[in-house]
């Protein structure tokens, strides 16, 4: 608990260090259909906080002091309706059905890097960036259809276990291909926070605790 609060005390996104002197980025960053973000980071992080939000592709839209950072980003939240936080369920049942090709999936943070690019309150501190999509789905290991999974595991339990082939990793999510009737599941490892990992005697895949299963809305969507 005492880490958890040290942590939020130094937390940009808690707005609790408005007087940084580092230089940081704005980003929009894609989940999936319908799914794109705004929000900002460190330029000294580079990419790092895309790859721990296990965002699929994203761009940089700018880069400047903390405060002009924040209020590009809420420029972006009131002008263009773009949310600045996606909870982690929605991103995995929607990764579950990603468009095949990088065109596609850059499609919707292209045309919202556009919008954002002509909105006239931009802070003038702000350096603005080309819209260049960098695509995650290879590094996430996305690509085969193996990886999508069909739920999410919702919580540990004395006596349970999974195990399986890892075939793909998000963020904290890892893609576990257990088999049988469940085929791939998400596994959040911040749920195993004070749980033993153990080395499985079979190679088989196993699952005994509670999943969630995505499902799909008559029109095709999550």
């Amino acid at each position: 608990e005492e880490c958890a609060r040290l942590d939020r005390a130094h937390s940009v996104a808690a707005d609790t260090l408005a007087d940084d002197p580092r230089p940081y980025r704005v980003y929009l960053a894609w989940f999936g259909p319908g799914m794109v973000k705004v929000g900002i980071t460190g330029v000294g992080r580079g990419p790092a906080r895309l790859l721990e939000q296990g965002a699929v592709c994203f761009t940089w839209l700018g880069s400047g002091p903390l405060m002009a950072a924040r209020r590009t980003e809420e420029l972006l939240r009131a002008a263009l309706r773009v949310p600045d936080r996606i909870p982690y369920a929605d991103k995995r049942a929607v990764r579950a059905a990603l468009p095949v090709t990088a065109a596609e999936r850059a499609r919707e943070v292209e045309e919202l890097h556009a919008r954002a690019g002509v909105l006239a309150e931009w802070p003038e501190s702000l350096g603005r960036e080309p819209c260049r999509v960098v695509d995650h789905v290879e590094r996430f290991g996305l690509l085969g259809p193996a990886a999508a999974a069909g739920g999410d595991v919702v919580e540990l339990a004395p006596g349970g276990a999974v195990s399986g082939e890892l075939v793909a990793a998000a963020g904290p999510d890892l893609h576990l291909a257990v088999g049988g009737r469940r085929g791939t599941v998400v596994l959040d490892t911040r749920l195993m926070t004070g749980w033993e990992v153990t080395p499985r005697s079979s190679d088989t895949g196993e699952l005994s605790f509670p999943v969630r299963e995505f499902t799909r809305a008559p029109d095709g969507l999550f």
